[in-house]
Order: C-alpha cells, then sequence, then structure tokens
C-alpha cells in the first residue's frame, strides 16, 4: 500500500476489504462535523475511511482566506491523486458531500473505482432547476449511490423525478433532510437517525453492488 499522506485523516481498521474515500463540500473542511459524523459512522462499519482537502481548503487553513473552490480541473486533478496514493482501485469507493461528490462522479468512470456515493449530490444551483449538473450521469456505468435529504434546495424528489439518470445509479432519499441531510423538528426525525440511515444505506449498498 502506498504511504499515508501526512495530510488525510483516517478512520476505520488500515487492512479493511474496502476503502471509502470522501472529498468535503465547497464551504466546510474535511474535519466538519458531517464530514466526522459520516466518516467515523463508516469506520465502525468496518470500512477504512480516508478524508482528503482540495487546494483551496489548504489555502483557507495556511493562509486564513476564503477562497472559492478550485477550477473543476484543478478538484479533478486532486481526486485522481488521492485515488492512486489510496491503494488498489477496485477496493475503492469514493465520493463525498456536495460539490465533493460532484467532482467524484466526473474522475470515477477514469479511475474504474470500484463504486461511488453522493452525499447530497448538487442535481442544480438553488433556484436554478434549469443549470442541471447532470450531464454525464445519463452514461455513468459505475455503481453509484446518491443520498439526499428530501427538502435539499439543490434537489428535491419533484425535481429528479424529472432527470434521465443511468441505470447504475440509485437514489435514497432521507426524510425531511435539508442538504445536509439535517430534518425540521417537527418532522419527527433526529439528524442522528438521518446520519445512521446513510450510514447504514452505504453499507448495504457497498456490499450488493460492489
Amino acid at each position: 500500500m502506498p504511504q499515508q499522506p501526512e495530510s488525510w485523516l483516517c478512520d476505520g481498521p488500515s487492512d479493511a476489504e474496502w476503502t471509502v474515500i470522501l472529498a468535503h463540500g465547497a464551504g466546510a473542511p474535511m474535519d466538519s462535523p458531517f464530514m466526522a459524523a459520516m466518516a467515523q459512522g463508516l469506520g465502525a462499519h468496518g470500512f477504512r475511511v480516508i478524508r482528503f482537502e482540495f487546494p483551496y481548503m489548504h489555502r483557507r487553513r495556511a493562509e486564513g482566506v476564503r477562497p472559492g473552490p478550485d477550477r473543476p480541473a484543478v478538484l479533478q486533478s486532486c481526486w485522481h491523486e488521492t485515488i492512486t496514493a489510496a491503494g488498489d482501485p477496485r477496493r475503492l469507493v469514493i465520493g463525498g458531500k456536495s460539490v465533493g461528490g460532484r467532482i467524484a462522479s466526473l474522475v470515477a468512470q477514469a479511475a474504474e473505482i470500484a463504486g461511488l456515493v453522493c452525499l447530497g449530490y448538487p442535481f442544480h444551483p438553488p433556484g436554478r432547476p434549469e443549470k442541471r449538473r447532470t450531464a454525464h450521469l445519463v452514461d455513468l456505468t459505475v455503481p453509484t449511490l446518491i443520498l439526499q435529504g428530501e427538502r435539499d434546495t439543490f434537489g428535491t424528489p419533484e425535481d429528479v423525478a424529472g432527470y434521465r439518470l443511468a441505470p447504475a445509479i440509485e437514489l435514497h432519499w432521507l426524510p425531511d433532510g435539508d442538504h445536509s441531510f439535517k430534518p425540521r423538528k417537527r418532522s419527527g426525525i433526529t439528524e442522528q437517525q438521518n446520519l445512521d440511515t446513510a450510514i447504514a444505506a452505504i453499507a448495504d449498498f457497498v456490499a450488493r453492488r460492489c
């Protein structure tokens, strides 16, 4: 196995059968509460979980500035480098939060990884349903799980029902969840319940499809 970069955060057993690599979303780093909960939960299920950061997030930490996300080509290059460093791609499931998962979906086919997991896929910008980010999802053949909150402003069940998506893609809707799967109090569902449901769904997906 290649040497592990010091910048990674890792959870779960280092000799696990499956490795899950998770990238952060546009605004929060790899150690955000959401990312930590997902990584630690998957680690408890027996996965080796790697978290990494894109260059712009490194700059935020080092310089105390808040630049926007890097250009897509830079983000994709970072994903390819991380996949190469992580080991056998046939034992890798990649994905992440929002833009992290979207960029993973753009590199998954070429990287020949075993599976893809998107945590709140940004199907379109909030309030701009006409600006879809789905063209590459039509022909995707990598086994894919998209976990989406029912109230996600980046793509609701009503929005996504009209999209053409590849047969390889499974959708799992989290009750009353927002873009980070958080439900409203009046729903009777807790944020932790939705996170636990998402983690269990990923474990089931890897067992069935990868």
